[in-house]
């Protein structure tokens, strides 16, 4: 009997490069690594969007609409080219306007993407609906998401195969159609159960037909598990990596998958030996960055604290510019309470960053002394419907502080009619900081990186990438030298 064929989307460009470095990369780096893949048969990447749309141009100094363009020309018009949105946010850490979420798709179709991911960390299917019939108004592949993870102990109410199902037929429910669906675990804690009993219930309630996949992370341990439970259960395709930037808080290994496959009834579809090669090349692409420990590891307190990979080496990189990486463990700990008081939104980006954001807070000023923004109007209800209701206390500290009262209208309506935001307010913000050209992938870069964006299109932007200091090959060569003398 003939082997199933697992459908894969290598990620090493996107979310190994997010995941492990915190997103910052400077493209011509990896360009013969991407070469080196194609040539061993991968024909589906994961190749921007996410922190790699904002990434380049906070820390790379490049526009990530020339990255794009740079990955199409070099893979070629043939191969599935997949970016990861934020339903209503997009690309950004806010929720945007209609005429910005238009302006994604229209934009991200002309430079090159053939498929966008479309995920809501709520799980609020309002806020992808718009965007998903944007994706396909401009003739991009829609994949539409559900987001999981493992609530930390003690906690329930939702992130439940029931929940997930729920959130699915709401999908099914609404204005919006999709080419795949996708089970999104960006901080890899749900378990194999319950990856098992979401998909099988997704196949039956959708049929043999649509393309199911799951991606998850090695970040708590059990990545392989939770791949080969999905496949049992009925999934078509799953998200792996290459190394250096696999495994750890990123996706497991091209090569580690295939051993674990081996002697089933699943097979990857790619000559091992020439994926091999592929590692071999981008190891070399790599060496001159300095990939965080953290970033390589498994980490055991994840179920506890969830943090997607990206998010967790983007606040250690972080806490050691504010000198207090050593305070990292005591931060963290503190996660565990704004999951469980906020409503259990997934830990993915943006509300992956505003629980630490607000977990940073509780731990140098006090317990709720100051609330964060994003975690504030999150359990406010500015970015939608949480899965469940935040504590009632942390809705009134909020609302204190931050001045705002609760809110169930739809984020997007509220966006349409802010004067701040949207293409002509995007206008006006680059003619008064003196940039003349008003083009669309301008306006967008405005609207998403706002301050920063401006700053790279006025030629103020700096390079902030993690290079190896200067005098490590000394220190490597000195290494060799003491092995070679023992």
């Amino acid at each position: 009997m003939a082997k199933k064929l697992v459908k894969v989307m290598n990620t090493a460009f996107r979310d190994g490069f997010q995941s492990c470095l915190g997103a910052r990369v400077i493209t011509k780096d990896f360009i013969p690594a991407i070469e080196a893949a194609r040539a061993a048969g991968i024909d589906h990447f994961e190749f921007g969007g996410g922190a790699r749309f904002q990434s380049l141009f906070f820390y790379c100094n490049e526009n990530a609409f020339d990255m794009m363009d740079t990955f199409r020309q070099v893979v070629g018009p043939d191969a599935n080219l997949q970016t990861l949105g934020r339903g209503i946010n997009v690309v950004a850490l806010d929720s945007q306007p209609s005429d910005v979420i238009e302006l994604h798709a229209k934009l991200f179709k002309k430079h090159g993407t053939t498929t966008i991911r479309n995920f809501d960390a709520l799980n609020d299917v309002n806020n992808l609906v718009y965007a998903g019939q944007m994706i396909q108004k401009y003739g991009l592949k829609h994949e539409i998401c559900i987001t999981l993870m493992a609530l930390p102990p003690g906690c329930n109410g939702a992130h439940t195969p029931e929940f997930y199902m729920k959130t699915l037929d709401e999908i099914l429910a609404a204005d919006v159609g999709f080419d795949s669906l996708c089970f999104k675990d960006a901080s890899g804690t749900a378990t194999p159960k319950v990856v098992y009993d979401t998909i099988k219930a997704a196949r039956k309630k959708v049929g043999p037909d649509p393309h199911i996949r799951l991606h998850t992370h090695e970040t708590a341990g059990i990545s392989v598990s939770c791949y080969q439970a999905a496949l049992e259960a009925g999934a078509d395709g799953i998200d792996l990596s290459l190394a250096p930037m696999s495994g750890g808080t990123c996706q497991p290994d091209y090569l580690t998958m295939w051993h674990a496959l081996r002697g089933s009834d699943y097979d990857l579809g790619v000559d091992v030996e020439k994926v091999l090669e592929a590692e071999k090349v981008f190891q070399e692409c790599m060496d001159k960055y300095d990939l965080l420990p953290e970033g390589r590891l498994v980490e055991p307190l994840i179920p506890w604290s969830p943090m997607p990979g990206g998010a967790l080496t983007a606040n250690t990189q972080m806490l050691r510019e504010l000198k207090m990486f050593n305070k990292y463990p005591q931060i963290f700990a503190k996660m565990r309470e704004c999951v469980r008081l906020g409503g259990f939104g997934t830990s993915v980006t943006p509300v992956s960053q505003f629980y630490f954001q607000q977990a940073f807070n509780n731990f140098v000023l006090g317990d709720w002394k100051k609330i964060a923004e994003g975690y504030g109007k999150m359990v406010l209800g500015y970015f939608g419907k949480t899965p469940v209701p935040a504590d009632p206390e942390v809705v009134a500290i909020a609302a204190k502080q931050l001045k705002l009262e609760p809110t169930t209208e739809d984020p997007r309506a509220m966006n349409d009619r802010n004067p701040n935001k949207g293409v002509e307010a995007c206008r006006k913000m680059l003619l008064d900081a003196g940039i003349t050209d008003l083009s669309e992938e301008n306006i967008f870069i405005a609207a998403t990186c706002k301050e920063k964006g401006i700053q790279f299109l006025k030629g103020e932007a700096k390079v902030n990438v993690p290079y190896k200091k200067k005098e490590e090959p000394k220190k490597q060569e000195a290494q060799k030298e003491e092995v070679k003398k023992a």
